[in-house]
C-alpha cells in the first residue's frame, strides 16, 4: 500500500522530542525502578521468566510449556509523515518480541492525540501505517486504548509467544561469542535533522519500518542465546546492559560498525539529540573508548529508533563487530 504523504503537517513540531530519542534517560530510569520487584506469585504458578532485574527487552511469563513474552513501546513522532510514524512505531514495538526469540501474536494499539491541534484523519493514517506493519508480520490488532493529549503519542502493547528453551536473553552471553548487528547506525542524528529542517530520509524510514522478524529467527537457527534490541539507549548503552547482564565485557571494532549514508555529515552539522548526548553520559563510566573520535562516540551513543538486532553470534548477512570477552575494568571497549 502506498504511503499517504501529509506534507501540510509537520507531526514532528508538535512534540518536544521524537521517537525512541524521548525515552527518560536510562540512569534516571534504574534508579526510580531499583527494587520494585515483585515477589513470586503464590502456588507458584506460571513462574516469571524474564523479568525487572536484568532490563531486558520484554517481560516472559511460563505458561504450561509456552513462554507468553509481553511488551509495550509508543513515543512521539519521529518523521513527519503519519503512515511511516505508524509503520515504524508498530516494528519498534514488535521488536521486543523478536529479540526475546518470540513471535508476535496479538497487538493493541496505544494512541495520545491533541485533538484540538491536530486533525483526527492523521491520527487514522497513523493507524493504518500500524496495522500494514502489524499484518505483515501476522500479528493480529485487536483494538487499543487512546487519550486525548497536548503531545502526540502512538505505538502499541505486544503478546506474543516463544520457545522458553530457546530464548535469547541479554543475561546469557559467554566470552569469545562474537557480536552481530543487523540494522546500521544513525536513525537518531538524520531523524533529529528530518525535524529540523523537514529534508526526508527514505533509506533512514526503510531501515526503522523493517521487521527484525529474520533476524531474530537467523539468530535462533544459528543457535544463539543471547540478543537484545538497539533503540532509544544506542548501541553503548544497550551493549553496557547486556555485558553487565551477563558479566562479560564487549569489545568493540568500531571500523566494522555499519552506520546509515549521512549519519555522520548529522553529528557533524550538530543534529544531535539531547537523548544521544545523555547516553553517552550514562555510559561513559562504564566504557573505554581508548582513541575514538568525538563524533564516532556520539554515533554509538545515538538514540536508534526501531533499530537492528545485537547478537551474540554470528548471523549470516549482519556484520560482526566485536566480541564478548572475560569481565575486565569496562563493560565496554572500543578499539
Amino acid at each position: 500500500m502506498t504511503p499517504t504523504r501529509q506534507a501540510s503537517v509537520r507531526l514532528t513540531q508538535f512534540a518536544h522530542g521524537g521517537g525512541c530519542a524521548c525515552k527518560i534517560p536510562p540512569g534516571e530510569l534504574e534508579e526510580v525502578v531499583a527494587g520494585l520487584t515483585a515477589p513470586p506469585l503464590a502456588g507458584g504458578e506460571n513462574p516469571l521468566l524474564v523479568g525487572l532485574a536484568t532490563g531486558d527487552d520484554a517481560a516472559v511469563v511460563l505458561h504450561r510449556d509456552t513462554a507468553v513474552v509481553c511488551t509495550a513501546d509508543f513515543f512521539t513522532p519521529v518523521v513527519d509523515d503519519p503512515y511511516d510514524w505508524g509503520r515504524i512505531a508498530a516494528a519498534n514495538a514488535l521488536s521486543d518480541v523478536y529479540a526475546m526469540g518470540g513471535r508476535p501474536l496479538l497487538a493493541v494499539n496505544l494512541l495520545a492525540w491533541p485533538r484540538d491541534r491536530l486533525p483526527f484523519g492523521l491520527a487514522r493514517e497513523v493507524l493504518r501505517g500500524g496495522l500494514d506493519i502489524a499484518t505483515e508480520a501476522g500479528c493480529h490488532v485487536g483494538g487499543g486504548h487512546s487519550v486525548d493529549d497536548p503531545e502526540p503519542k502512538y505505538g502499541m502493547a505486544v503478546t506474543g509467544i516463544a520457545d522458553p528453551g530457546r530464548l535469547l536473553r541479554n543475561d546469557a552471553g559467554r566470552p569469545g561469542l562474537p557480536l552481530s548487528l543487523t540494522k546500521p547506525l544513525g536513525t537518531g542524528v538524520l531523524n533529529n535533522r528530518h525535524k529540523a529542517i523537514g529534508e526526508r530520509f527514505e533509506h533512514a524510514v526503510a531501515t526503522m519500518a523493517a521487521l527484525n522478524r529474520e533476524a531474530s529467527e537467523a539468530a535462533l537457527a544459528a543457535g544463539a542465546a543471547c540478543a537484545t534490541d538497539v533503540t532509544g539507549f544506542g548501541l553503548l548503552g544497550h551493549l553496557h546492559k547486556l555485558a553487565r547482564a551477563s558479566g562479560v565485557t564487549a569489545v568493540i571494532d568500531t571500523a566494522a560498525v555499519p552506520f546509515l549514508d549521512g549519519a555522520r555529515e548529522a553529528v557533524r552539522d550538530g543534529y544531535v539529540s539531547g537523548g544521544t548526548r545523555r547516553n553517552l553520559e550514562w555510559v561513559a563510566s562504564h566504557t573505554d573508548f581508548g582513541t575514538t573520535d568525538d563524533d564516532t562516540r556520539l554515533l554509538l551513543a545515538d538514540a536508534q529508533t526501531s533499530g537492528g538486532l545485537l547478537v551474540a553470534g554470528e548471523v549470516p548477512g549482519a556484520p560482526v563487530v566485536g566480541e564478548l570477552v572475560p569481565r575486565g575494568a569496562h563493560s565496554v571497549v572500543l578499539r
